[in-house]
């Protein structure tokens, strides 16, 4: 299996400047494991590298999308998977960086995702009898084909005894069949960058700050005039909306942006605890440590699997 190095954790935890060091270090390419900062022009609430940063290290899944175009877990799976192999055709090492944590598992593993079991044919064809027989008979028909889903779901509940007749027309399986556990892609090594909670949400706080110094408030605005469908979700830009409104102050939108800043990281931390088998660091306060954490990566390079 090909070498991937992943580098996830919270926010403002120190991923960037890591990725760029051992980049350095280790003939490196970066790939981008975040799913705003494919958008152009959304540069500073984002956290993007700057050109500095970056220290002339290829980047990957960076300004690929206009803020018009939606952006999904397949497409930076597919596009993800190409940049892994246009870095190994060159001979250097894929690290993959970022804090979505549903990119990156999608990435490293055989994730189905969407319409294997899905058909707006089928989807369609039930509406229709549901409208015109009701729900008592459409569950009926569930209840015939796949009475362990019946026994789980309401009659009343349309929308998921529709998707469990759609499921068992399409597969021959109950929804409720255990799926395959999803293989593993490639060899990779999970750096989890984590500080104390009370440092971390300091350094948010302290971020957010400077973010609004470096002129985050223009791409808010931007954002609020343009009003795009996907990339307006994005922490850190949709808080702003309800100043620019006049419906709230500049502070109580910067005070909303710190808080769900502080709540994503939290969620960021608890998924990859929960989901992804990683290897813990607290370089914030224990910088001393790097070069452990270099050690074990050089033993996992010299390591072979698969």
């Amino acid at each position: 299996m090909k070498k991937v190095l992943v580098i996830a954790g919270p926010t403002a935890v120190g991923k960037t400047a890591l990725s760029v060091e051992l980049a350095k270090k280790l003939n490196g390419e970066i790939i981008s494991g975040d799913s705003m900062q494919v958008y152009k022009q959304l540069d500073i609430g984002t956290a993007k590298a700057t050109e500095q940063e970056r220290a002339g290290i290829p980047h990957y899944l960076i300004d690929c999308r206009e803020l018009s175009e939606t952006y999904s877990v397949a497409d930076f799976q597919k596009e993800g998977r190409q940049a892994i192999e246009a870095i190994h055709t060159k001979g250097k090492l894929p690290i993959v960086v970022g804090g979505t944590g549903l990119y990156i598992q999608a990435l490293l593993y055989d994730f189905e995702l969407g319409s294997k079991d899905e058909s707006s044919e089928i989807r369609q064809t039930y509406e229709t009898f549901a409208e015109e027989h009701g729900n008592q008979r459409l569950w009926t028909l569930l209840e015939e084909k796949d009475p362990k889903a019946a026994a789980s779901i309401h009659f009343n509940n349309r929308k998921k005894v529709i998707r469990a007749l759609e499921v068992f027309d399409k597969t021959g399986h109950s929804i409720l069949a255990p799926k395959e556990t999803p293989k593993q892609l490639y060899d990779y090594f999970l750096i989890g960058l984590e500080t104390e909670r009370a440092l971390l949400y300091d350094r948010i706080n302290t971020r957010v700050d400077a973010m609004l110094q470096e002129g985050l408030l223009k791409e808010a605005e931007l954002l609020y005039q343009l009003q795009p469908e996907q990339s307006v979700q994005g922490i850190g830009y949709k808080e702003f909306f309800p100043y620019f409104a006049g419906d709230e102050s500049l502070e109580a939108a910067v005070a909303q942006v710190k808080q769900n800043s502080r709540r994503y990281a939290k969620r960021q931390l608890t998924w990859f605890k929960n989901r992804m088998q990683a290897s813990w660091w607290d370089l914030v306060q224990h910088p001393e440590t790097l070069p452990v954490l270099e050690q074990r990566i050089t033993e996992w390079l010299a390591s072979s699997k698969g």
